[in-house]
């Protein structure tokens, strides 16, 4: 009589159902370490497409340099856009429409020129509550932007 035994089981030998899990494992391990792969490249590729800003291979469409008169005109254009929408919203609600020209032209008008010693003196209050607001622990304001803020409240 023969030693080794063999079972069968719907066809399937006992020594080939351990080649085929070996088999089957060793390629559900090749399958995982490529879906990694393809997995990080996806998780690097979110937040990218057609309407992401921070690609820098994108090339914008350049307009016209700042402060060059087509500038201006654009801008121009795009606020006379914005307050006759305004304009009509406050129509369709029942109230006065707006001066469009008196608007646009007070929007568009250059700022004043402003004394440099009115800005210096703006410039010692704002370093003064710099240093009040860094004793209580707060952080410091960027001391040129709050100037020209406060500045232009105080044309405003």
């Amino acid at each position: 009589m023969d030693s080794t035994v063999t079972t069968t089981v719907s066809g399937v030998s006992a020594g080939s159902f351990g080649t085929v899990i070996i088999i089957l494992g060793t390629l559900l391990v090749i399958a995982a370490l490529l879906s990694l792969r393809w997995q990080r490249s996806a998780y690097q590729r979110i937040g990218r497409g057609a309407f992401s800003l921070d690609e820098s291979d994108r090339t914008l469409p350049a307009g016209p340099p700042p402060g060059s008169p087509a500038a201006r005109a654009e801008a121009e254009a795009e606020i006379r856009q914005m307050i006759e929408a305004k304009s009509a919203r406050r129509v369709a609600r029942g109230q006065a429409p707006l001066d469009i020209e008196a608007e646009v032209a007070a929007l568009t008008r250059p700022a004043p020129s402003v004394d440099e010693g009115l800005r210096d003196e703006v410039r010692q209050l704002v370093i003064a509550r710099n240093e009040r607001r860094l004793a209580r622990g707060q952080p410091p304001l960027d001391v040129e932007e709050e100037v020209d803020r406060q500045l232009r409240d105080l044309a405003t």
